[in-house]
């Protein structure tokens, strides 16, 4: 074989159906489908040849730093699956579909920065980017490829074309790896703060991934549950002002006359005898028993004020972030049901 005669255009029907990014990353298995023998491959990845091999058995059809689209790929296809040669991963895909990666889902910092966070790193300032794959699978981290081995992959979602883990998964992932606790801090308040999830799903990934143990991220979990209830409240707030309900007295504890404290409400309204309390619980160091605790606490604060004739209406974080006008509308009914109830047993309102 003359070594300087230009290598031949790949054959032109298969390619057609592959987008841009999969033209110049492929598998050696892929480019075997293609027609190049593997003694082609090894010439044109010599140092200094058009091609170079990014990953065991990956390669980037072209000489200079791969992209960060290209190393992404790169890393799916090298944690993917394999599929049988000759067949195409997706054959019918038109053009700009990625192929389905078969177990392999992007996690962690790479993962966090694809689902827009900014405070991890650009994509071009990682050394290395997570992949999960399940358990069993027998691969090694290597280059560019740091491997996430998991009983059960996650759900991935598709962001830009490529499966990543949803949001919680991939700062537990991430959180695993960091050790400074305003980097940890930061990341998890981004989460809420930004709207990527509820509290309350962050610290069940990090209870899972048994990361609860460490002081830096139980801190942090500390001060993303007084962040998550802070946004919840300024939601209260919002819903009262925008759907037009009457002013209750906010943050107020109950007593009866002389006698025990009844609880404390989040908002309170006097004259209908309806409350309001926002339900912020989150599972916290693996003891469920300590979340149905802090749930019996709710349901017995909840019947003791339903006896002394108060309504109280529960509204979750996620409930009045996805659904503001349909708990505008329950707090509403509660207020205008109140005219036929009879009179609620005097209790006094106190500041909390």
């Amino acid at each position: 074989m003359n070594h300087n005669a230009p290598l031949p255009p790949l054959s032109p029907r298969p390619l057609r159906h592959l987008s841009d990014v999969h033209r110049r990353v492929m598998t050696a298995a892929q480019l075997k489908s293609h027609g190049v023998p593997p003694a082609e491959m090894n010439e044109q990845c010599r140092p200094g040849g058009p091609w170079q091999q990014i990953l065991p058995g990956v390669l980037v059809l072209h000489p200079g730093p791969p992209t960060s689209e290209e190393r992404l790929h790169a890393v799916l296809m090298y944690a993917a699956r394999e599929r049988t040669p000759g067949v195409p991963s997706q054959p019918n895909a038109g053009e700009g579909h990625a192929p389905a990666y078969a177990e392999a889902v992007i996690t962690g910092l790479a993962a966090l920065t694809l689902h827009g966070f900014s405070a991890t790193p650009p994509l071009t300032a990682l050394d290395t980017i997570d992949v999960l794959v399940p358990r069993m699978r027998r691969l090694r981290s290597t280059g560019c490829a740091r491997i996430v081995r998991t009983p059960a992959l996650p759900t991935p979602e598709q962001v830009t074309g490529l499966p990543v883990a949803p949001v919680p998964r991939a700062l537990a992932d991430a959180v695993a790896e960091l050790t400074d606790a305003g980097a940890v801090r930061r990341l998890l308040t981004e989460a809420v703060r930004g709207g990527h999830c509820e509290p309350a799903s962050v610290v069940r990934e990090l209870n899972r991934a048994k990361l609860l143990s460490r002081p830096h991220v139980v801190d942090a979990v500390d001060s993303l549950l007084a962040e998550g209830r802070a946004i919840a409240e300024d939601r209260l707030y919002e819903m009262v002002h925008d759907y037009g309900l009457p002013d209750p007295v906010w943050n107020v504890d109950l007593r009866l006359p002389g006698g025990p404290h009844l609880g404390g409400l989040d908002a309170y309204w006097p004259e209908q005898a309806v409350a309001v309390e926002l339900d912020t619980r989150a599972p916290r160091q693996g003891h469920r028993q300590d979340d149905d605790a802090l749930w019996s606490e709710y349901a017995r604060k909840r019947e003791h004020l339903e006896r002394l004739g108060i309504t109280v209406v529960h509204l979750t974080p996620k409930k009045l972030r996805d659904a503001m006008e349909q708990q505008a509308a329950v707090v509403r009914t509660a207020l205008m049901a109140a005219a036929d109830r009879d009179p609620a047993a005097y209790v006094v309102v106190l500041p909390r």
